[in-house]
């Protein structure tokens, strides 16, 4: 199922966590600094290690473009750093001062949440770089965060063992006491399900404890009703107290780490893989984002890299559609990925600059590389159409996942929202939908109780994540 292909052991004390971009892999650890990785032979990138901090690095965590990371520690600061080229591009002061824990961005990158062990919350704007809602938990200190996939809530964990959700003016929707030693981590799948009762789609999160546990909720997010919590189910199997958790990008695994050195791979509450390769306490555990890597720390100062087996059989089996994705309908987005598979990322903010989505890069000639975009280099001229020459001959076919699909016209998603149903849509299908007069879901047929729709940019970068995969496959 799973396969130790690497072990990383610069850290010169405990790993405290561990983040993948689609591109790079950040640790942190007590030694006061952070590592970054690059995924294509977990090579140390030149700038790294990323030194600033005073104390021990609690925690790191990349923004959803992979451009900027964060990373949080006991000096009382989250710092915020270029991964292009490792410059530090802010140190933000948790207004106590206390040791912050945890560190987390918002989907659209528009917020970064600090945890702090005072039991502060901090949501600064990431435009600004200053404080945009401050909060507190009653007791405990905050250990744990995770995002709603459209961002407009979030949801804390703390040491007292409560799960406190926020929406994004920082006001407490609800509490709810889940581990009665403490919380240590939880996680939210980008995935929905179906509830098999209402036919309302529901996401996942996963907590875990102090108490040996991890725990499934099953989240309704909606803006006319807030925050719906159900308790799920209880996963067995683990002996020691869990101190870290994570979904697979597709929601099918869970991986999680406890204190006796063990990772639990699990599916659907069955255990599908135990990995023991760590010689002490695991401390973190992460998937990449749409590629079979796992990353696990450890008190043991190492951090291994394992590929699972994609075709394994997960929990249930996903529904999928053949689909032909033609380079005319690539967004701007789109093309950023391409250009970014094709080794040619730093020409990514010139094509935008210049609103070159699919249509546009086809149409792309010599002159209009010289005179339009003002690419001097003619060996780079050369390289950018000789790529695109290689795009129009190829058409793309590829299996792409149901979840992409609009339920509407089963087409892949370029604008998806998500409506009030719990389900996601591309936004043209729907707004046609509602012009109708129809208030009822396209797929439950119940009544819609309300029309807005919430752009999903989790999912619409995920899309634009995947499009990329399928062209480093082509």
């Amino acid at each position: 199922m799973a396969t130790l292909i690497h072990t990383l052991a610069d850290h010169s004390d405990d790993v405290n966590y561990c983040a993948f971009s689609s591109s790079c892999l950040a640790t942190c650890s007590l030694d006061k600094t952070i590592r970054v990785y690059s995924l294509n032979n977990f090579t140390e990138l030149p700038y790294s290690p990323l030194k600033g901090h005073t104390y021990a690095v609690h925690c790191c965590c990349f923004s959803p473009s992979g451009h900027v990371l964060a990373s949080c520690s006991t000096d009382g600061t989250t710092m915020v750093w270029d991964t292009r080229n490792g410059r530090k591009l802010a140190v933000l002061e948790q207004p106590s001062g206390s040791p912050v824990r945890v560190c987390r961005f918002s989907p659209e990158s528009t917020y970064l949440v600090s945890g702090a062990a005072d039991g502060s919350v901090v949501l600064w704007n990431m435009q600004s770089l200053k404080v945009y809602r401050s909060g507190n938990v009653k007791d405990g200190s905050l250990v744990a965060c995770a995002f709603s996939p459209n961002g407009n809530f979030f949801v804390t964990g703390s040491s007292c063992g409560d799960l406190t959700f926020w929406d994004d003016k920082m006001r407490c929707l609800c509490n709810e006491k889940a581990h009665d030693l403490g919380v240590t981590c939880c996680d939210i799948s980008l995935q929905p399900i179906s509830d098999g009762e209402h036919g309302f789609r529901y996401f996942q999160m996963a907590s875990c404890g102090q108490d040996n546990q991890i725990k499934l909720w099953l989240i309704l997010f909606a803006d006319f009703l807030g925050v719906e919590l159900k308790y799920k189910c209880t996963l067995n199997g683990h002996s020691a107290p869990v101190l870290a958790c994570a979904f697979s990008y597709d929601g099918q695994m869970l991986v999680s780490g406890f204190k006796i050195t063990n990772i639990l791979l699990q599916s659907t509450g069955n255990t599908l893989h135990t990995l023991s390769q760590h010689t002490r306490y695991v401390t973190t555990c992460a998937f990449a984002p749409y590629s079979p890597l796992l990353a696990t720390g450890s008190m043991d100062k190492t951090v291994n890299i394992w590929q699972f087996d994609l075709k394994q059989p997960c929990a249930g089996n996903t529904v999928e559609n053949e689909s032909k994705v033609t380079v005319e309908d690539w967004s701007e987005d789109d093309v950023s990925a391409w250009l970014c598979a094709q080794d040619l990322a730093d020409f990514v903010e010139l094509f935008k600059m210049n609103n070159i989505d699919g249509k546009e890069l086809l149409n792309l000639t010599k002159e209009s590389l010289t005179n339009e975009l003002k690419i001097e280099s003619l060996g780079l001229r050369s390289k950018v159409l000789q790529k695109i020459e290689e795009l129009r001959m190829t058409t793309i076919s590829v299996t792409v996942p149901d979840e992409f699909l609009c339920p509407i016209t089963r087409e892949l998603m370029k604008d998806p929202v998500i409506a009030a149903d719990g389900y996601s849509y591309e936004k043209e299908a729907m707004e046609n939908w509602i012009s109708t007069r129809r208030r009822s879901s396209p797929m439950t047929n119940l009544p819609l109780p309300s029309l807005m729709l919430t752009p999903n940019r989790t999912l619409k970068m995920a899309i634009s994540r995947w499009l990329e995969t399928q062209q480093k496959d082509s």
